[in-house]
C-alpha cells in the first residue's frame, strides 16, 4: 500500500508545482475580461448611464450610483487582482460585480450566461484559495 501511495503521490504531487502559475493565470484571465469591460464603460460613459438607467435593472441603487461602482470595480478590483494584493477580497468584489451584472439583465444570452458562471466560479476559487505563490499577498505574507 505504501508503494502506491508513494506513486501516486510522485505523480500527482507534481501538480502541486504548477498551482501557483494556475492561479495566476486565472487571475490574469478574469482581470482581463472585467478590466475591459470597464474600459468600455469609461470609452462611452453616456452610453453607459443610459444603459444602466434604461437597460439593466441594477436593484436598490440609482442607476447613475451603480454606474460608478460598475465601473471601480471593474477598473481597479482587476488591477489588485492581477498583482495579487488583497487577492481574496479582489476576487470576491469581482464575484459580487459578476452576480449584479447577471441578476441585472433579465434577456441574458445562455452564452453569455455561461460565461459569468465561468467568471463567478474562478473568482470563487480564488476567494477561497487565495492568490496562490505568484502574488504580493504571499510576498506580504497578506491572508
Amino acid at each position: 500500500m505504501t508503494k502506491l501511495i508513494n506513486f501516486y503521490n510522485s505523480i500527482f504531487g507534481k501538480l502541486d508545482l504548477i498551482q501557483p502559475v494556475m492561479l495566476l493565470a486565472t487571475r490574469f484571465y478574469v482581470a482581463w475580461v472585467f478590466f475591459k469591460a470597464g474600459l468600455t464603460k469609461l470609452r462611452d460613459w453616456d452610453t453607459t448611464l443610459l444603459l444602466f438607467e434604461y437597460e439593466y435593472a441594477v436593484p436598490v441603487l440609482n442607476f447613475e450610483v451603480a454606474a460608478y461602482l460598475a465601473t471601480f470595480g471593474e477598473i481597479v478590483l482587476p488591477i489588485l487582482l492581477v498583482v495579487g494584493l488583497f487577492g481574496r477580497k479582489a476576487a470576491l468584489g469581482l464575484f459580487i460585480v459578476n452576480y449584479i451584472a447577471v441578476i441585472s439583465l433579465e434577456d441574458m444570452p445562455a452564452a453569455a450566461l455561461n460565461e459569468h458562471v465561468l467568471w463567478g466560479t474562478l473568482m470563487l476559487l480564488v476567494a477561497v484559495w487565495g492568490a496562490g505563490k505568484l502574488s504580493l499577498d504571499s510576498f506580504f505574507k497578506i491572508k
